[in-house]
């Protein structure tokens, strides 16, 4: 029996965990565990496809399992630390519910990519992890940021324009760069030398704050190589 054939949907398995875990702790306001849970899951994530390209375990159901955990962990647990943020100082407006938009729009842009044959070297739309990622750092901005930015996290605009443009972005037709090296060449891979050196020294100076300005660093990147191409 070969037993290595479960190894990827086990890793994706996991990544669906972390996903259904950061759910209860961000509906129980503990919204940087939560934000943990999302850094967890995207390691699984990395590691499901890792292991399937490394043991050559390709299947439909990894497919449909991957999509689906997906969706939980980037996408469902974003939305409710979103809407967690937004109920802290507003627990009755309907605009706190702007961030469960990311599940909407994150489902038809995981449905697009598994039938996009374009999204193979290059993404077209945010990935929902990029996205999931630029919301994880939110929480930690209320304890260890800035008071401006720790004042914008607790706005309630401010968390429904988070969510709206991560969700236009999630399903637009942005050309964004793929972090696959193909080779480890300067002149073939400079955006991503820059965005890896770029995010090093952020997070090293500014720690989970830094999360979204990485996003937003990826995307001006990404959005500059196509510009010069």
């Amino acid at each position: 029996m070969d037993l290595t054939r479960h190894i990827p949907n086990t890793l994706t398995i996991f990544n669906l965990a972390c996903g259904v875990f950061g759910i209860v702790a961000a509906f129980r306001g503990d919204l940087q565990t939560a934000a943990i849970m999302i850094w967890a899951g995207a390691l699984f994530d990395f590691l499901d496809g890792s292991a399937a390209r490394l043991l050559n375990k390709f299947s439909s159901i990894g497919k449909d399992l991957d999509s689906l955990a997906d969706l939980i962990t980037f996408c469902m647990l974003p939305g409710a630390i979103l809407f967690e943020l937004a109920g802290q100082n507003s627990p009755n407006s309907m605009l706190s519910y702007t961030g469960f938009l990311l599940v909407i729009f994150g489902a038809l842009r995981l449905a697009k990519f598994n039938n996009d044959t374009r999204q193979s070297e290059t993404f077209y739309g945010l990935p929902v992890p990029a996205s999931a990622i630029f919301v994880s750092g939110l929480p930690f901005a209320l304890s260890g940021g800035p008071v401006w930015l720790s004042d914008a996290v607790s706005s309630l605009y401010a968390i429904a324009t988070i969510a709206i443009i991560l969700s236009f972005m999630m399903v637009s037709d942005i050309k964004l760069m793929s972090l696959k090296f193909k080779n480890f060449s300067l002149a073939n891979n400079w955006p991503r030398y820059v965005l890896l050196f770029g995010a090093l020294i952020l997070l090293i100076l500014f720690k989970a704050v830094a999360l979204p300005v990485v996003i937003i660093l990826y995307v001006v990147l990404s959005v500059t190589l196509n510009v010069m191409e």
